[in-house]
Order: C-alpha cells, then structure tokens, then sequence
C-alpha cells in the first residue's frame, strides 16, 4: 500500500515512531499529485520546495527526540483565500493573481506550530463566491468520482484534493455551506465550526459575520485533529470566541443510547432527490438502532434563510471587496484618469459572478433601499437563530441531507444563478445562526447516463460551541456504516488512477 493510500491516523502513527520520514510521506503525496492532478485540477499551486524544507524540518526535530507537533509532518492543502506567508493568495481572481500574502494567517501560523506540511493553495470560486468552482478564473475544478461533474464550491479544490487521494488533510472556508456542500459531492468529511471558534485572522473577507474557517478530511477524527490544532482565542480577530482549545480527538468515543436528533420537516421540502431522501431515511434508521430518539421538528423560519442569506452576504461583499481598486495592490489597468482607472480595475479585475453579488449588496444598503432588504433580513436572521435555539431545548444535534442532490455537471447550472444558489438551500441556515455542523458520506446514488455512483452526505448541526457532539454522532455513525463507504473511495480512487493512464490530458 502506498503512504497515500493510509489513513490519516496511521500515517500519523507511523511518523511519530519513525518508522517512516516525513520527507516519504510528502514524496508519496506530491507524486500522487503529479499522477492525477492534470485530471482534476485541485491546484492553484503545488509548493514543493517549501514543503520539502518544512518536512525536512520535521524530521530533524523527530530524530533529535523533539516533538513537533500533533500534526508532525502530516501534509495539508490550504484554499487559496488564507494567507501563508511567501506564497500568492489569490482568491482565484485576476484582481489578486500576483499577490503574494506578507504574513500568515492565524490558523496558518497554528498549523506551522503543530508540524503541518503545505502542499499548496487549492482551486476555489472567485473570492469564494460560488458553489461549483467553477467561478475561479483559472478554470475549474473537477470531481474526482466524476470529471464531468462539479466538486462543489467554494471550497471545491481543498475537497477534490482529500477525495483524490492529493491531500490527507486540508482547510477551507464556509460563508454558506462552502466547506459542507463540496465534502457531500466529494465524499468527504468537512466541518463549519462554530463562528468564531477558529480566528479569521489571514481570511480574505467575503461576508465578516458568516465566513468560518474549517477542516476537511478522510473521517471525523481527521476533522477533530484539524480542529484541535487551529481552534482557539485570537487578539487579531475581534469576533475571537475566548473558549478554551479543546483535544478533541481524545473525546470522540461514546455512547450515542439516549441522545436525541431532531429532524426539521423544513429540512425535507427543499427538493431533496428521492435517492438522497430515501438514503437519508436509512440512516435515521440507523441511528435509530443505535439508541438515538429520532423525532420530526419544526423550524418555521427556515424557508425564508435563503433569501435572507442573499441579502446579507452581498450586502458584506460590497463593503469588504471595495479594498480591491487598483491603488494598493493586486490588479490595476491602463486608463487615462483615476476614475477610469478605478473602474476598468474592479469591471475587469473581478468575474461575472463577483459583480453580481458586489451590485446585489451595494444595492440592498443603499439609500432608500436598506430598511426595505438588509434592515429586514438582519430582523429575520434573528428569527432563524431563535428557532434553533428552541429546537435545542429539546434535541441535541439536528440531521438532514447537506445537499439536495449529489454532484451535477460542469455547465449545468453556471448560467442560472438561482438554480446554484439553490444548491446552498440546506447549509445557509446554519452560517446565519453562527453554528457547527458536519457533512460526512452517508450513502450513494446511481445518477447519469453512465450510471454512476456519486456520493451524498449527511449533516449534523450542533449546539453553539458543541462540536464535541458533533462529532461524537458523526464517529459513531462513522464505525456502523464506514467500511463500506471507505471501499468504494478506494475503488474511485484506483479508476482516476486508471482514467489518467488511459486518456491524455491537453
């Protein structure tokens, strides 16, 4: 078996006994990369020399007898909007194409001192404003289940990247489902935190009081691992939660008898696909089995989270993307005169999808219009949370499909923005509500022509600051229906193997 074949943990195990180098394990993913990164396009930039000082790094803090870290050479992707010093940061967009990031990002910095190794930066949509990946101008990102498909977005590079086999671990950002919904296409684990329990310190801004960063991996206790590294208290971030960091991997095991999920019928009238609904109803079953009391909810707000979502997150686009002008750094063109020049920047500089949300949101905080859009949605976002925080009353975690469909195709829905908007329908609630929640593979649905099978993914939403529930559901979840699941990414992993062999790439 190759090193990039292993888990997570066993990697990781096999570091700290030495039986392996770290110089090895960066040497079997970047050649992995090498085999199948021309297929699916995970990768901005791949940071080799970088990576192979910091596993060198490594190394020789393992054989001096030093630890390095909880990570300990373990390599990770990072999305191309954090901030790691000495490497571009571009948001995948022309405007930031050569900006090279001053410094690093909290959780960066964080990751560093816990021993991680940078692989690179992964594809993404523009300033994270999508949900396919497709809205990156330097192209998109494919599904590695399906390269006909999308890989979901924004964070699509970071998730293609763990489900190819690129990465065994890696960061992205969630604004509205940006880390869940691509783990659900990809059939990976993700994991929006609770806001502001991991610092947005080094995160281009899209919307300030939604965006989250969080941690994609290959099972729960990846994501826990991740989580115990970059969570914590942080001065340089204002909405810094003070909560004490947590070990997370150390609490993943229990009992499940007694606990109780709650089911929001609101959850299941989003046009789930009856494949996904049908899978998702075994796994109450499951659980069920399992001890837990499964029982319907109501959320009765829920139905207006969507457009309340594309009030408010446009509306914080605007105001934060309005740094980017040509003045101080990044892109800047030709024009006779600085109001020219200001506009040809920001009308050539951004992408169609970028000026859209940037009009949406200047427009909703104008004059005369405010009270009428922003003013409102930020009454009814309030409602929303008030109804989670009264389901919590009663049940400990919520349940539903992330996403109403598996993966659909490149170009399928890039020219209807309401139809990819509708793809984020059962993730945004949970980012207007500030909470955690988990996608993780839950099942499989035949679709296509050619009949495959793509992966959905089953969301669990916590309590504020209760992601230690959160993962303990997924864990145990994890140990009954796993196997399975883990059997058939190894087969897709091999048949990408197979397809890079037997078709040329241009």
């Amino acid at each position: 078996m190759e090193i990039w074949e292993m888990s997570t943990k066993e990697i990781l195990s096999l570091l700290k006994s030495r039986e392996i180098t770290a110089q090895e394990v960066l040497d079997s993913y970047l050649c992995r990369i090498t085999e199948v990164e021309p297929l699916v396009r995970a990768y901005l930039e791949v940071l080799e020399p970088e990576a192979r000082a910091e596993a060198a790094k490594v190394d020789a803090m393992l054989i001096r007898g030093e630890d390095p870290g909880i990570l300990s050479g373990l390599p990770c992707a990072l999305k191309d909007n954090l901030a790691l010093k000495g490497a571009r940061c571009t948001c995948a967009s022309k405007i930031l194409e050569n900006w090279v990031a001053p410094y690093d990002a909290t959780c960066v910095a964080r990751l560093k001192k816990q021993g991680a190794v940078f692989l690179g930066k992964t594809n993404m949509d523009e300033f994270a404003m999508g949900s396919s990946t497709e809205n990156s101008a330097f192209g998109p990102t494919k599904n590695p289940w399906d390269l006909e498909r999308v890989p979901g977005g924004s964070s699509g590079g970071s998730a293609a990247a763990v489900a190819a086999g690129m990465a065994p671990l890696a960061l992205g950002s969630d604004t509205g489902g940006s880390i869940r919904q691509p783990a659900s296409f990809t059939g990976t684990y993700g994991l929006k935190p609770t806001y502001g329990l991991v610092s947005r310190y080094g995160l281009v801004a899209f919307a300030s009081s939604l965006d989250q960063i969080g941690p994609f991996g290959q099972s729960v206790w990846d994501c826990a691992l991740l989580l115990e590294a970059i969570a914590g208290y942080d001065p340089l971030d204002s909405t810094s939660s003070r909560k004490e960091p947590f070990p997370y991997t150390k609490h993943l095991e229990s009992s499940l008898r007694g606990l109780r999920a709650g089911v929001p019928g609101e959850f299941l009238g989003f046009g789930i696909d009856p494949d996904v609904r049908e899978g998702f109803e075994k796994i109450l079953e499951i659980l069920s089995d399992m001890g837990v009391i499964v029982e319907e909810t109501s959320l009765p707000t829920l139905p207006y989270a969507l457009d309340t979502y594309y009030v408010i997150a446009p509306s914080e686009a605007s105001s934060n993307l309005a740094r980017f002008d040509g003045v101080r750094y990044g892109f800047r063109a030709s024009a006779p005169n600085l109001e020219s020049m200001y506009q040809k920047t920001r009308g050539e500089g951004f992408g169609r999808e970028v000026r859209r949300r940037i009009m949406l949101g200047t427009f909703a905080l104008s004059a005369g219009y405010y009270d009428a859009y922003y003013l409102r949605a930020a009454r009814i976002r309030t409602l929303i949370r008030r109804d989670f925080e009264n389901a919590f009353e009663k049940f400990d975690v919520l349940l539903s499909p992330t996403t109403p469909t598996a993966a659909f195709k490149l170009g399928e829905k890039i020219e209807d923005p309401i139809s990819m908007y509708l793809a984020d329908v059962l993730t945004v609630p949970v980012n207007l509500a500030g909470l955690p929640a988990l996608s993780m593979p839950a099942g499989f649905v035949i679709t296509g022509e050619k009949g495959k099978e793509l992966p959905w993914g089953l969301q669990i939403i916590g309590k504020p600051f209760a992601e230690t529930t959160v993962l303990q559901v997924g864990n145990a979840l994890e140990q009954e229906i796993g196997k399975e699941i883990n059997d058939k990414i190894r087969d897709m992993r091999r048949d990408l193997t197979r397809t890079r062999e037997c078709e040329p790439v241009d």
